[in-house]
């Protein structure tokens, strides 16, 4: 009976016995046979059996028992193809699949099914279904469809996601209204390191899009991912040779016209994919732009009321940016298939990001109360003592800022009968360095008698207040003395080394397969800021230069009359001839310097262990993950009295366990709903567990680390329902809600006293308590080809993201910092024949950007509304015309203070970036 029950219960698992059983594999490729169909599904009807087709269009049914079976093939946007198979002792069995376009013809096997607008769509909506959580997928195709510059600005079309912009340009990504630092980032599975010394978030406008194979953005985690994000995982990957049936050889060349400057900027890149054999490979771009653009602004800070009640800022900057930013790039993939079971790969990506910025300020420092004013003017007349003194100070900004990024990763998988293991090994280097920046500033104070100025303030109520003068022949006389010069030499380094191995076992079932799976990573990370900081605020002999001499016109640049302005070139040589003469201030720089630089190492051991159930209708992905971390930090504990500094050294280790449950149900062909459960972390910015802190002494302004700081911890729950109503076409609604942990905010304290040092504005990280994340994100995408022609090339599209945050802060109860309520964004677009036509807008709404403890110097970042249109002609096979415009809208940034001192909403930060035109062409071989 034992036997017999044993037995039983091993047919009831359906196990097959190993000498009979069969590997089913393939290829699903277009019809065309130009690409590979990535997330293709192909099931095998009899057995309930599902596997989804790679990146290079291969799929593998394994421990198949002799039989005969129907196996369907599916893809959004193509016709279902079946095909009636026969497995047989002797061998395995190959059958490939070749998909049309839905409603081609069936002979028609020149159907192109992977170019244009519409093709792109279905490429992303077939991954994701595919997908076993949330996912968002972009395609090559798809980004380069849009004028985006970067991965951060093309991803600013994926629902639940904003942008944070620097300069006008895409930056950093934000999803479901979290922090940038809340998301994890990789390439090719390598996770990359930011270059950047303030952030552990990688900004996203160092990657090119160009050289963008695929971007996945995963809001829902497995045991077998990084637990380390609370918003989202962000992969990026290259191309690969294996993704193309075809050979493909591709140029484009494109000039942009930025109208507040009135320059053109180049940009070129060239794509390239070539099968040196069948199972060997190469393929990869290079992408060369350089944008010159300007950006105006002005600045308010120190809000208060006068005894009289008018509402006042005491400092007030006007500034005007003169950039050139340069970004050039390469990508290289290697792959090869030595044989049947095993694909091997190595992929790497160079990126080289430079900023030369010319910022030109005029700043108003007002030491005593308006004499007058209403509720949008301020007047102040300097008089007598340094209280009623009004201060102008001219300054240029002229420096560099180089962010280089490196990344290598090989790899490979290697599929043996029911086991498969995955293994890599990478590296990744990413620095910043501020090479001899130089800031030259122009003081004049304007007192009683001969020295006295009146200022007006207007438009104090509005994002733009201007300023008009009691003596402008005196203002712009150029007698404005020279104070101080400061030299900068920053160097931000960033590197990781990691090494991955999952192993996994399928189990057939009866009805279905499970897969046991666990793996082990290792991360080793080390980051590191060094500033060299130098402050020159007198001469051994003689007196500083007036403005006079080094002076130049800026023109109309500028929000406001700026003129005259400093003269980088001109100050750059009176510095290089007085060399010898400049008298360093010791105190000031060896605190500066030493003070911020830091070193931080993090080390991360994770193991998992993770079971999948498939049955084809049901799906279930779940397991535990458990992740110890190691940090050493290191900076220098500062004497402000001796200015002496003392090495100190903090080190600290944690353990934190991770289950996750993913479940995705499919009850018909056209329904998709999902629920997960989720549990996950994301550390401290390495610079805010530093011991230490930066000081700018012109400014008044420190930032400072704090050791202590705790990690974010967050249990977070996703369900969606996804409804695929027709050939290309998608209605989507996803809830989530987020319960996070000491969370970590930047708080900003007034007259903050360090070691005798009074800092002005300091800000320091601090752990809050819990706070709560909840949101709805809705998700339509359509493909409008039954219309009648013309309007079958039609296509619509659009997301809609509401979050909801609160958090307890100082008492307070607040959003999260950093978290928007609203974001949407939406498209229209055509495509048939040899025309692509799109416009779209995307939207992020206001949120809370800075807090303090009374509130009343809360700072929000305002709405942004961004519109764009483009368009593409083929005028011969292989040659694409296009053109696009970006920000047709001219839309500002704008930051406000929302405080009762303030008077209510008052500006805090308005910038100007005006729209960009771009022309060029495509050439593929």
């Amino acid at each position: 009976m034992l036997r017999t029950a044993l037995l039983a219960s091993t047919l009831a698992l359906g196990v097959a016995v190993p000498a009979a059983a069969r590997e089913v594999t393939g290829t699903v490729v277009d019809a065309s046979g130009t690409r590979s169909l990535s997330g293709a599904e192909l099931r095998i009807v009899e057995l309930n059996r599902v596997v989804e087709a790679n990146r290079d269009g291969r799929f593998r049914f394994v421990d198949v028992a002799p039989g005969e079976y129907t196996i369907v093939a599916r893809y959004i946007g193509a016709a279902d193809e079946t095909r009636h198979v026969t497995v047989v002792d002797a061998s395995d069995l190959v059958a490939d699949f070749a998909l049309a376009p839905a409603g081609a013809a069936a002979d028609d096997a020149g159907s192109i099914l992977v170019v244009g607008l519409a093709a792109n769509q279905a490429s992303a909506l077939s991954q994701k279904r595919s997908a076993d959580g949330v996912e968002s997928v972009l395609s090559r195709d798809a980004i380069g469809q849009n004028p985006d510059q970067n991965v951060a600005e093309a991803l600013r079309r994926v629902p639940g996601i904003s942008v944070q912009d620097d300069q006008g340009e895409g930056r950093f990504v934000v999803v479901r209204g979290l922090a940038p630092e809340l998301n994890n980032v990789s390439i090719n599975g390598a996770r990359i390191p930011s270059p950047e010394a303030e952030n552990r978030a990688l900004a996203l406008d160092t990657i090119p899009s160009e050289l963008v194979g695929s971007i996945e953005v995963k809001k829902t985690l497995t045991p077998d991912m990084d637990a380390d994000t609370i918003g989202g995982s962000i992969e990026v990957k290259t191309t690969s040779a294996f993704d193309r049936k075809k050979d493909l050889l591709s140029f484009s060349f494109e000039e942009s016209y930025n109208d507040l400057r009135d320059r053109a900027s180049p940009k070129g890149s060239v794509d390239f994919s070539k099968r040196i054999t069948p199972d060997f490979g190469i393929s990869g771009g290079a992408s060369y732009y350089r944008r010159r653009f300007g950006t105006d602004g002005v600045e308010a800070s120190d809000w208060t009321r006068s005894d009289a009640g008018i509402a006042y800022p005491e400092e007030v900057d006007y500034r005007a940016y003169d950039v050139t930013r340069t970004r050039m790039a390469g990508s290289l993939s290697l792959d090869w298939r030595p044989a049947a079971s095993t694909t091997l790969y190595a992929r790497g990506i160079v990126s080289s990001f430079r900023d030369d910025e010319l910022r030109s300020r005029l700043r108003f420092t007002f030491g005593g109360e308006p004499v007058s004013g209403d509720a949008g003017s301020a007047s102040f007349l300097s008089g007598a003592g340094s209280d009623n003194r009004i201060r102008v100070r001219r300054e240029m900004k002229d420096r560099t800022e180089i962010q280089n990024v490196y990344s290598g990763t090989v790899g490979g998988k290697t599929e043996a009968g029911l086991w498969t293991i995955d293994y890599s090994g990478s590296y990744s280097y990413s620095e910043e360095s501020e090479p001899n920046r130089q800031d030259t500033i122009f003081d004049r104070r304007f007192q009683a008698g001969a020295s006295q100025l009146g200022v007006t303030l207007s438009g104090l109520d509005t994002q733009t207040p201007e300023y008009s003068v009691s003596d402008q022949g005196r203002f712009t006389d150029g007698s404005d003395p020279m104070s101080a010069i400061e030299t900068t030499d920053g160097l931000s380094t960033d590197d990781e080394w990691a090494a991955r191995l999952d192993v996994a076992r399928d189990i057939p079932l009866a009805s279905g397969t499970l897969q046991v799976k666990a793996g082990f990573k290792g991360r080793f990370r080390t980051k590191q800021y060094d500033l060299d900081f130098n402050s020159y605020d007198e001469l051994t002999d003689g007196d500083f230069p007036t403005l006079s001499g080094l002076s130049r016109s800026i023109g109309s640049k500028g929000l406001v009359d700026m003129n005259p302005a400093v003269d980088p070139l001109a100050v750059r040589g009176w510095f290089q001839a007085n060399r010898d003469r400049l008298v360093r201030n010791d105190d000031d720089s060896i605190l500066s310097s030493l003070s911020a630089s830091y070193a931080v190492d993090e080390d991360i051991y994770a193991g998992y262990g993770q079971l999948r159930y498939d049955s084809g209708a049901l799906r279930a992905v779940g397991g535990v993950r458990m992740e110890h971390t190691e940090n050493k930090m290191r900076g220098y504990a500062i004497d402000t009295d001796t200015v002496e500094a003392t090495p100190v050294t903090f080190d600290r280790s944690y353990t934190n366990w991770m289950p996750s449950l993913n479940l995705r149900f499919e009850p018909t062909t056209k329904l998709v709903l999902r629920a997960a459960v989720t549990r996950s972390l994301v550390r401290p910015n390495v610079s805010d567990l530093a011991p230490r802190f930066s000081y700018n002494a012109t400014d008044g302004e420190g930032e400072f680390g704090n050791p202590e700081l705790k990690p974010y911890r967050s249990w977070n729950f996703d369900a969606s329902a996804e409804y695929y109503f027709a050939d290309n076409a998608l209605a989507e609604v996803a809830v989530f809600h987020k319960r996070v942990s000491d969370f970590i905010f930047q708080s900003r304290i007034d007259d903050y006293d360090f070691g005798g040092v009074v800092i002005d504005e300091a800000t320091v990280p601090l752990n809050g308590d819990t706070a709560k994340v909840s949101g709805v994100e809705l998700n339509l995408q359509a493909a409008l080809n039954f219309l009648p022609s013309p309007l079958d090339g039609l296509l619509v599209g659009g997301n809609y993201t509401y979050v909801d945050t609160s958090a307890t802060l100082y008492g307070r109860e607040l959003t999260l910092p950093g978290s928007s309520k609203h974001i949407w964004n939406a498209f229209v677009g055509y495509d048939k024949g040899p025309l692509q036509l799109r416009a779209s807008g995307t939207y992020r709404g206001r949120y809370l950007d800075e807090v303090t403890a009374d509130g009343d110097g809360d700072i929000y970042v305002d709405h942004r509304l961004l519109f764009d249109v483009g368009a593409k002609l083929r005028v011969a096979p292989g040659v694409q015309l296009t053109a696009d415009f970006v920000n047709i809208g001219t839309e500002p940034f704008d930051r406000y203070y929302s405080g009762t001192d303030a008077g209510g909403r008052r500006i805090a930060q308005h910038e100007e970036y005006g729209w960009t035109g771009k022309f060029g062409f495509k050439i593929t071989m």
